[in-house]
């Protein structure tokens, strides 16, 4: 962990008819991704060490009858970082784009204990919070408008030096 922690993960699924219809009339969606680091510590709940968060924007261009994907990243949560946008010519290419996370950092060296034992907890979902209010709404309590995924992974103990 001397460059600090990365991670990569695939996230797999499919859109809602709702969302795609949404989708399709114009209304961007915006999907989260957190990922926590914590450090294992055998007296009391394991200590959160740091949080990271990037935002992801799916949107259709109607004009241009392209997608794009646009991902937001900071170091920690509410902390904004650099974007990137991706232009796409289908929305299965625009969505394997969205399902993948690639060497994302989510931790600096310092920010890593050595000899500790760590745990990576990630999240990702629909934020329906930045919908236009009547999808809120309309939203509010149904399946279709839950896209969300969790998951765990235990990090390998580096040695003190």
């Amino acid at each position: 962990m001397t460059d600090g922690v990365f991670l990569s993960a695939a996230i797999r699924f499919d859109l809602p008819p709702a969302v795609e219809d949404a989708l399709l009339k114009g209304v961007p969606m915006f999907f989260v991704t957190e990922a926590d680091l914590f450090r294992d510590r055998w007296y009391w709940a394991d200590k959160k060490v740091v949080t990271a968060q990037r935002q992801i924007r799916l949107a259709y261009q109607p004009l241009t009858r392209r997608w794009r994907v646009t991902a937001s990243s900071g170091a920690s949560a509410g902390v904004a970082g650099a974007a990137l946008s991706q232009s796409f010519d289908s929305l299965n290419e625009a969505l394997i784009s969205l399902q993948r996370v690639s060497r994302w950092k989510i931790a600096e060296p310092f920010e890593v204990e050595p000899g500790s034992r760590h745990n990576v907890e990630l999240r990702f979902r629909l934020d329906v919070t930045q919908l236009p209010r009547p999808f809120q709404i309309g939203a509010l309590g149904q399946s279709d408008w839950d896209i969300s995924a969790n998951a765990f992974q235990r990090l390998p103990v580096e040695p003190e030096k």
